[in-house]
């Protein structure tokens, strides 16, 4: 049963004025909890986001919070305008903090909610993967000149996908809930692609600081404009690969299906997407990608999509203990979506490499 808490005790902590009204659940992340919470400011309602991190994933809020504060900080200072739009803005607690503890142990935040844009479940034109990849392209390029230190490693080894496959044949072989009979065709599936998994790893690519969770739905896009507004959810904001983030567009832009979808006919990798992705990357990113990046750009997209897909199919086989279910084997639809898109890319593989070239 999901805990209940009260959200109104926990808004009194954060430098919020006014009034607190209410607060509903907000959004579709499997990690944490969020809530949109309105507040009467002088006979205006204002709304606000507030957010239990889900300290089972997250080790250290503290280390987590410092990253978002300083990264946050450092792209505020950037735009010149529209500040509180175009990056997230960390409110304080009461007491200057980055967060608040409740006495459940819990951990809050809260940010400013911003207003005339959204976000979307499934990329719907090649103009809006276009927006996503140049605002994720912005978002690297901007935090390039990150003065040191270093930022934690919230999730040590998150995209290391050959570490991400060792806990996958340890699930396998432990089949801890008996339910390794159900995935076979899955299990087979990965284990035919384990050579991919150490691919960028060997590289020798350049680490920088990246988002590490790039879903399309992790971009606000502007209402009125369509542009990519402001990159959201930055709990694994820490050092990376720039592909990282590149094959994680690919992975959540390029199909018309939701990442859980039971008909897997709906799932292809739809060539105009990933050509606007390509161009609203590297309109940002272009100058500051070696070109060994650039040349792994494709190759980046079949990993992390494999990286994933591999992750949901641990996570159905331990139990479900990490991301959220809503249904029986609901890890294990995701799992065949992430793989079928795998085969979908593998089939345009070429093409894809053919218009890097021409780019």
């Amino acid at each position: 049963m999901k805990q209940r808490h009260d959200t109104g005790a926990v808004a009194r902590h954060f430098q919020i004025h006014g009034e607190f009204l209410g607060a509903e659940p907000y959004g579709s992340g499997h990690i944490n909890d969020t809530y949109s919470a309105v507040f009467d400011q002088g006979g205006t309602r204002v709304r606000y986001i507030l957010q239990r991190m889900n300290h089972d994933v997250f080790k250290n809020p503290l280390a987590l919070m410092e990253n978002v504060r300083r990264v946050t900080a450092h792209l505020q200072a950037k735009h010149t305008t529209e500040r509180s739009r175009r990056a997230l803005t960390l409110i304080p607690t009461r007491d200057g903090q980055p967060f608040h503890r409740d006495v459940q142990g819990n951990c809050w935040r809260a940010y400013i909610f911003i207003e005339k844009a959204r976000t979307y479940e499934a990329v719907e034109s090649p103009e809006q993967a276009f927006a996503a990849a140049k605002a994720f392209g912005q978002f690297q390029k901007l935090l390039d000149d990150l003065p040191a230190p270093r930022l934690h490693d919230t999730i040590p080894d998150f995209h290391n996908t050959p570490k991400r496959f060792a806990t996958l044949e340890a699930t396998i072989g432990a089949d801890a809930v008996n339910r390794a009979k159900l995935a076979q065709p899955e299990i087979a599936f990965a284990l035919r692609h384990k050579p991919l998994t150490s691919v960028l790893l060997d590289a020798g690519l350049p680490e920088r600081v990246t988002h590490n969770d790039t879903k399309f739905n992790n971009v606000m896009l502007d209402d009125a404009t369509g542009a990519g507004i402001c990159v959201i959810d930055l709990d694994t904001v820490m050092p990376g690969l720039a592909l990282y983030d590149f094959g994680d567009m690919v992975r959540t832009t390029t199909s018309p299906a939701k990442e859980d979808e039971r008909d897997l006919t709906k799932v292809e990798m739809q060539f105009p997407m990933f050509r606007a992705l390509v161009r609203g990357y590297l309109e940002e990113a272009g100058a500051f990608l070696t070109e060994a990046e650039k040349e792994h750009l494709v190759f980046s997209g079949k990993l992390i999509t494999f990286e994933i897909g591999i992750r949901f199919l641990a996570d159905f086989l331990a139990g479900d203990t990490y991301f959220k279910v809503h249904r029986e084997g609901h890890n294990l639809d995701r799992c065949r979506t992430q793989f079928k898109l795998v085969e979908s890319i593998e089939q345009q593989e070429d093409r894809m490499n053919q218009l890097m070239k021409n780019l």
